[in-house]
């Protein structure tokens, strides 16, 4: 088998998932089948062998034929946020995990308009045009990418692959000895990621956003704004855990990072300190009351952990301030950034 030719094969194939969608996958591993098909070792260590290549020293190769596949959108303002964003993603991701400077991450975007990013194998990521259509802003795109590089600095790709070619190694050779470039496109084509490792790309793309400027509470905003946008139902798919659960499981960890200061009433919007009610946002900014409630909810909880808890809440214009933490941008319909503090100060 030569090397560059499965390469192509492999290479040529669906990319791995998304922030709503999957990475390259994995069903239930069958490990005990190779030790009873003959030859299935060989296969499964040569295509064992295109993985890595194309994980290590072919990754740019294989982000050309990405690039060539799916298209790239060269719109300046597109690119220069996306740029930004994942300059500041790697430094906070280093802050976690310093091997990421080891493999920088290769990314463009294509012109799908469809809501999704994916990462796939050697740190290539994806971004689909329509990605920037639904977010509201740089710290929403943050949470898409954060989840994405989190599959990719816990290797989820390549240990999806690798379970799956073990069952279908010992499935092409118990039917007809089947290439090994079909049974690559078969398994890349047709395998997804389970849940509990999307679970933890959503987890893992919470502790990035803290290591960055970037506002946590985005985590949440965005499940809140797919909902409110999508029409999807519950989840993109049925391995991902619904837009409700991941929403409601990040407000939970910003209560947490809060150290149980700060609290949302999903159903009202209401953002809720020390058990008392704070505010519900108005509508603004192309984002509803609930979405705004959650940026709220993040900066609160940033404050508290950053150990503002204790400043004087005050107003810096239409900004509310807790300490040099600005909490809210007073828009129309919300109290004014001075009764806001006077309300903060009561309760906080």
């Amino acid at each position: 088998m030569q090397l560059k030719k499965v390469s192509k094969k492999l290479a040529s194939l669906a990319v791995a998932g998304a922030i709503a969608f999957s990475v390259i996958p994995a069903p239930t591993a069958h490990a005990d089948i190779l030790g009873t098909i003959i030859g299935a070792g060989v296969q499964y260590a040569a295509l064992n062998q295109e993985i890595n290549y194309l994980d290590n020293e072919g990754r740019d190769e294989y982000f050309q034929k990405m690039q060539e596949q799916y298209g790239v959108n060269d719109d300046p303002y597109l690119n220069a946020r996306l740029d930004s964003i994942m300059e500041n993603l790697t430094a906070a991701i280093a802050q976690v995990d310093p091997t990421i400077n080891e493999k920088p991450y290769n990314y463009f975007i294509n012109n799908d308009k469809s809501f999704n990013a994916f990462c796939t194998l050697g740190h290539n990521i994806s971004v689909n045009t329509g990605m920037f259509d639904m977010v509201a802003n740089d710290d929403e795109v943050a949470v898409v990418l954060g989840h994405e590089m989190g599959h990719g600095q816990n290797k989820h790709v390549q240990k999806g692959i690798r379970d799956a070619m073990i069952a279908q190694v010992g499935a092409a050779i118990l039917t007809n000895g089947s290439a090994l470039g079909q049974l690559a496109a078969q398994v890349a084509g047709n395998v997804h990621m389970p849940r509990a490792k999307e679970r933890e790309a959503d987890k893992m793309a919470f502790q990035y956003l803290i290591h960055s400027n970037y506002n946590p509470g985005a985590c949440a905003a965005i499940w809140q704004r797919v909902m409110e946008r999508s029409t999807s139902g519950g989840s993109f798919l049925s391995d991902h855990p619904d837009h409700k659960d991941r929403r409601d499981t990040y407000a939970k960890s910003l209560t947490e990072y809060s150290d149980g200061k700060v609290k949302i009433d999903a159903d009202a919007a209401m953002v809720k300190v020390n058990g008392k009610d704070f505010v519900t946002p108005a509508p603004a900014d192309d984002m509803s009351s609930h979405e705004r409630a959650y940026f709220v909810m993040g900066n609160l909880a940033t404050a508290y952990h950053n150990g503002h808890g204790a400043a004087t809440a005050w107003a810096d214009g239409n900004t509310l301030m807790l300490g040099d933490q600005p909490i809210m941008e007073a828009a129309a319909g919300d109290p004014s950034a001075a009764e806001l503090a006077e309300r903060l100060n009561a309760i906080k």
